[in-house]
C-alpha cells in the first residue's frame, strides 16, 4: 500500500499479486501496464491495466508496472479509455484496432488514423476531467520499423500523433509530454498515459536536437515528445524521462555495437538528469535512484546491456528488461526512467 502523503509510488508486481477473488484489491492504485508474452489481461475491478504483449528477458512470466497514490481514487470510462483519477493525477489506457479506425477513402494509413483517434480521445478526456497536461505517454504497436502504405509505421504513428495535438489546439514543441514508442508482439495500438492538473516543464538534452525539431530525413512529421517531463506535485519534484537511445544531435551512433549504444543512452539520460536538476535545484535526482525500463531489440544482448547499466551507474538499480523493436532500425536498445517518487524493489 502507498504510505500516507506519498503522491506517487511505482511497484513492479506479478499479475497474481493484483488479482483478488472479489472487489478491488488495490484501492491506492491509479493503474499500470502488464508485460508478458503472450499478453495476459487482468480483471482487477476498477483498475486500468494495459496488457502489453512483450517478452520479459529475466525469466518472469508477467510483471505489472503499477502506479499508486495516497489520494482517494475514482474509476471511469470514456470512448474506450479506462481511467482512474484522484485530485492530482489521472492514469488511463486504451487499445485500438487499426482496422476499425480508418474510413475507406480518407487516404490515411490505418495506424496513422488509429493514433490520431486515440490521442484525440485522451485529450478530450483530460479536458473534460479538468487536467491540464499529460506528463507521460507509453505507446506500443506491432511492426514499428516495417514499411506499409509506402511509409515506415513509426513515421505513420508520428503523423497521427502530431495531427491529434494540432486538432486539439495543443503545442507540438516545448512543454510536450515525455513518451516512448516501441514495437510489441500484439496486434493493436496500445496507449497508456499519466496526466496531472499541474503544468509540467519539458526538459531537453543539450547533447541532442529536440525530437520535435528533427530534420525531415526522419519522416514528414517530427516526433512530438520532450526528452523528459518535470513536475512539482504537492511539493515533490517528479521526473519522467522519455525513451532514450544512442542518438547525439539527431544521428544514431555506434551502429551494431550494443555495449556502446547502451553507454551512449546512459550518457544522454545523465545529461537529462543534470538539466532537470538545474531547473529544480532542490530535487537532487541521481541515476542510482531512478527506476528504469530497458527495451532490447535482441534477447541475446541482455547480459551486455545489464552489465553496461551496472558499470555506468555503479550500483544496482530498479530495472525491468523487455524485448522490443526500437523506433529506428539501427538502434539496439532504448531506456526510459523516472524518479522523485517512491520506488519498490523489482
Amino acid at each position: 500500500m502507498t504510505p500516507p502523503g506519498d503522491i506517487l509510488r511505482l511497484d513492479y508486481l506479478p499479475v497474481a499479486r493484483l488479482a483478488q477473488p472479489a472487489g478491488d484489491g488495490r484501492p491506492d492504485a491509479l493503474g499500470g501496464l502488464c508485460f508478458s508474452h503472450p499478453a495476459i489481461a487482468d480483471e482487477t475491478a476498477g483498475l486500468p491495466l494495459l496488457p502489453v504483449d512483450m517478452a520479459l528477458l529475466e525469466g518472469q512470466d508477467t510483471i505489472c508496472e503499477v502506479w499508486s497514490t495516497a489520494e482517494v481514487l475514482r474509476s471511469g470510462r470514456h470512448q474506450g479509455i479506462h481511467y482512474r483519477e484522484g485530485d492530482t493525477l489521472l492514469f488511463g489506457c486504451l487499445t485500438l484496432d487499426e482496422t476499425t479506425a480508418v474510413t475507406p477513402g480518407d487516404g490515411r494509413a490505418p495506424l496513422q488514423a488509429a493514433t490520431q483517434a486515440a490521442y484525440e480521445s485522451v485529450f478530450e478526456l483530460i479536458q473534460s476531467r479538468g487536467y491540464h497536461a499529460i506528463l507521460r505517454f507509453w505507446n506500443y504497436f506491432p511492426g514499428v520499423n516495417r514499411v506499409s502504405h509506402h511509409l515506415e509505421r513509426y513515421r505513420q504513428f508520428n503523423i497521427g500523433r502530431q495531427d491529434a495535438f494540432l486538432s486539439q489546439g495543443r503545442s507540438v514543441i516545448g512543454n510536450v509530454p515525455a513518451a516512448c514508442a516501441l514495437g510489441s508482439a500484439g496486434a493493436a495500438l496500445q496507449v497508456a498515459f499519466l496526466a496531472a492538473r499541474a503544468d509540467p516543464l519539458g526538459i531537453e538534452n543539450p547533447r541532442q536536437i529536440s525530437a520535435y525539431d528533427y530534420p525531415d530525413q526522419y519522416g514528414p512529421r517530427s516526433p512530438t515528445f520532450s526528452r523528459a517531463s518535470l513536475v512539482n506535485l504537492r511539493g515533490r519534484d517528479l521526473l519522467f524521462i522519455s525513451g532514450t537511445a544512442s542518438i547525439v544531435g539527431h544521428q544514431t551512433l555506434h551502429a551494431g555495437d550494443v555495449d556502446a549504444q547502451t553507454r551512449e543512452s546512459l550518457h544522454n539520460i545523465a545529461a537529462v538528469v543534470a538539466a532537470a536538476n538545474r531547473r529544480a535545484p532542490g530535487a537532487g535526482f541521481r541515476l542510482r535512484d531512478l527506476a528504469y525500463k530497458v527495451y532490447i531489440r535482441y534477447a541475446g544482448d541482455l547480459v551486455s546491456v545489464r552489465r553496461a547499466l551496472l558499470e555506468f551507474i555503479g550500483a544496482p538499480v530498479a530495472a525491468v528488461f523487455l524485448q522490443a523493436e526500437v523506433c529506428r532500425a539501427d538502434l539496439l536498445v532504448e531506456i526510459e526512467a523516472s524518479g522523485g517518487h517512491a520506488i519498490a524493489p523489482v
